[in-house]
């Protein structure tokens, strides 16, 4: 969409006439500029604050758009603010400052002549001197005046460090005026919140800086860094000895500058450090916090179930009577075991019958005129937890009302435990999606007395967030635990359900055909590529009547190589969305984001705007939430993803956290079922070759699942019996006697 540019930046001078968009949080703005010989040019950029009235000095790059025309993309910006008083007047006549209209801009330049913007930045209660403006609005003024001046001051120092102006804001908003004197001491601040540079990025700060690689910031950041990482791993934790290890190895730290910043590190508050099993685990603050809360919490549930239905059994046989049903033994187990005690698992592979069960859980407690809310990690599986159910069901973070206004690091809720849930019962599908944090807010919002059921398959992959809440739990033994093994008549007849079962007991699944809705199809290499394709585009469409985009989801074990989502989102892109005159686009680096694309967030951000298709309006999108791009504004670099019934707003800023979803990973597949499953296995990673990788794809599918690729592949996953292990002590925090 973009011409070539040219490798000389160009210049460009002039003074903003008025501006068509602008971005508070990041600074990215459209604008008109005047230049010197009158003509007026579209600019685009990040131009934090600019207003009409104020004169630019720019350098960067015309460009010729094919919907927008020529257009000046800068890339550096000198502020000049306006000097005489026509300019002052249409400044601050702008908007720019609340407050001040055109009308009352008039009256300030009239009763303060070219000396007014100096007024407002030393003096700005004298505003108050004009009529309309009061003592609380004129230093409102003067605070955004303010405001705008620190961030660009922010923005010019903090580009000789090498961060962009999109970056320079987001630390000027989390450090405020003295910003650029922090940064300066304490670049590594950088690779925290709010701002998670890559590490190497920081250290190139600091050596402009002339910082030494061996002072205590460097080496208390690397380790902080180190346990960030691997919470994005799904560790909440790490063993001391791995830690100092990786940390010192990485960024080449000493070793005993890293034990002495590391004791400091714990004294001060910014890390925790447990012992158990003869071993010594450090955690960051939040999910040390997380862990130990929901520990705590579950071990009370469980100590103090409430008062359970009388004649519990007889409820049970009363109800198998009149639905003219026989519950087998172990869902009657879990049926009497959630009325009975405060919090239970019911875990269970596909076609054990947990739904049957549930749905006696809800139909009993609601007998007993208890209120029973039902729940899932995310919108997929909420909704098919409610066409199961034939009740509402929404997401945990919905239904905990995340509470997005406080801008902090980390999810708060508006539900808790000064506002808990009204609801006497609670069921939550997919547990063993719900990582550590999410876990600890949910139980933080029941009540005392409230039940908790909880519902997921402890052979799927652990959560994608940190933590292994359900295995912990099931591990521990202070819960009660009823799993499912039985496989119904009806669920028997799908070979998905059958093969997933084999799956999961280390055996080779039956290979299926064509009339089956599980098979296998041999294929290597590039020519698994191409079966893949073909399946997608052509082959299932024509035979099944299957949306290429709606209802196939291609699932790729890892990310890299022919066969990985990455390549596999290229081809797939070509061949369902190609380009077009009425197909606009944004290009970002390797990414392209054209209108009709299917797309997945991939990493969670609480504060991205939406709206609802009611109107409601809100905030955050979560890893893995899948939707459809319905509009695009190549030319202020945004677009607009259709989730569920969630319209969700990004800009050029927060772009890189969408990816193409014609092919996702497995891993990011979880909570959601897909009508028809690909899942191409030639030329896997040794790393990804486990069965519960396998397992989890499988279990994906709803009506069809695909397996083209590699018999010995094949094998080797399904033989590899080993879990992901993720370093944790929740399950020592449930067991240990010591806490109590």
């Amino acid at each position: 969409m973009w011409e070539e540019r040219e490798d000389t930046p160009q210049r460009l001078a002039g003074m903003v006439e008025n501006v068509t968009f602008q971005n508070e949080e990041n600074g990215f703005t459209v604008l008109t500029l005047a230049d010197e010989v009158g003509e007026l040019v579209t600019v685009v950029g990040i131009l934090a604050g600019s207003a009409p009235g104020e004169s630019l000095v720019l350098t960067g790059q015309y460009v010729e758009h094919a919907a927008y025309g020529r257009q000046f993309e800068a890339e550096t910006c000198t502020y000049l603010m306006p000097e005489d008083a026509g300019a002052i007047a249409k400044y601050l006549g702008s908007g720019v400052l609340p407050g001040i209209g055109p009308s009352t801009a008039g009256r300030i330049v009239e009763r303060f002549g070219d000396a007014a913007l100096e007024v407002l930045a030393s003096t700005p209660e004298r505003y108050a001197e004009v009529r309309g403006m009061s003592i609380e609005k004129a230093l409102k003024a003067g605070r955004r005046f303010m405001e705008v001046f620190g961030i660009r001051e922010a923005v010019a120092s903090l580009s000789r460090l090498g961060l962009s102006a999109a970056e320079a804001i987001l630390a000027y908003r989390h450090y405020g005026r003295q910003t650029v004197e922090l940064i300066e001491q304490n670049p590594y601040r950088l690779c925290g919140y709010p701002s998670y540079l890559a590490f190497a990025r920081v250290d190139a700060m600091a050596e402009h800086l002339a910082l030494p690689r061996d002072n205590r910031h460097r080496v208390r950041a690397a380790l902080l860094y180190t346990l960030r990482h691997n919470l994005g791993n799904g560790h909440t934790c790490l063993p001391v000895e791995k830690l100092l290890g990786t940390a010192c190895g990485f960024f080449g730290i000493d070793e005993a500058a890293a034990q002495f910043e590391l004791a400091a590190c714990c004294e001060l508050g910014d890390a925790q450090q447990v012992h158990y099993g003869g071993e010594d685990y450090v955690y960051l603050p939040e999910p040390f916090r997380a862990e130990m809360t929901a520990a705590l919490r579950i071990r009370a549930m469980a100590a103090m179930p409430p008062a359970a239905p009388a004649q519990v059994d007889a409820l049970i046989a009363q109800r198998e009577a009149m639905l003219n049903i026989h519950y087998a033994p172990l869902q009657k187990q879990a049926i009497a075991e959630a009325l009975s005690h405060g919090v239970m698992v019911i875990t269970g592979g596909p076609g054990t019958g947990k739904t049957t069960a549930v749905n006696a859980i809800i139909a009993l407690y609601e007998q007993q005129a208890e209120r029973v809310l039902l729940a899932a990690p995310t919108g997929r599986a909420a909704k098919r937890m409610a066409e199961l159910t034939g009740r509402k069901a929404a997401t945990i973070h919905r239904l905990l009302e995340v509470d997005f206004s406080r801008g902090d690091e980390f999810p708060r809720f508006k539900r808790n435990e000064k506002n808990p849930l009204r609801c006497d019962v609670l069921i939550v599908d997919e547990m063993s999606m719900v990582d550590a944090m999410l876990f600890e807010a949910l139980l933080a919002a029941l009540r005392p007395g409230c039940r908790l059921v909880m519902v997921g398959d402890a052979d799927q992959l652990p959560s994608v967030g940190a933590g292994n809440v359900l295995r912990g739990i099931i591990e521990s033994g202070v819960v009660p635990t009823v799993a499912l093994t039985e496989i119904f008549r009806q669920a028997a007849a799908s070979l998905i359900v059958k093969n997933a079962h084999h799956i999961v007991a280390g055996e080779l699944p039956e290979k299926g055909g064509k009339a089956d809705d599980f098979f296998f199809m041999r294929a290597v290499g590039s020519a698994c590529q191409q079966l893949v394709c073909s399946l997608v585009a052509e082959r299932l469409p024509n035979s099944y009547g299957f949306s290429p985009v709606e209802d196939i989801q291609v699932l790729c074990p890892g990310r890299k190589g022919p066969l990985g989502t990455e390549a596999m989102n290229a081809r797939l892109q070509q061949l369902l969305n190609p380009p077009g005159p009425d197909k606009p686009e944004i290009r970002r680096f390797e990414a392209c984001y054209r209108l009709g694309d299917k797309v997945m967030q991939v990493r969670n951000n609480y504060d991205l705007p939406w709206t609802r298709e009611d109107g409601e309006p809100g905030a955050g999108a979560f890893n893995g939430e899948i939707g459809t791009i319905t509009q695009v504004n190549p030319a202020a670099g945004t677009l607009t993803v259709r989730c569920e019934d969630r319209h969700l707003a990004y800009t050029a800023e927060n772009l890189h956290e969408l990816e193409l979803a014609y092919a996702v990973t497995i891993h990011k597949s979880q909570g959601s079922e897909f009508e028809a499953v690909v899942i191409p296995l030639s030329e896997v990673p040794g790393k990804l070759q486990y069965r519960n990788l396998l397992y989890t794809g499988v279990t994906r599918a709803k009506r069809l699942c695909i397996l083209p690729g590699e018999e010995r592949i094949l094998e080797t996953m399904v033989r590899a019996g080993r879990k992901n292990r993720r370093y944790s002590c929740f399950a020592h925090f449930l067991t240990d006697e010591e806490l109590l």
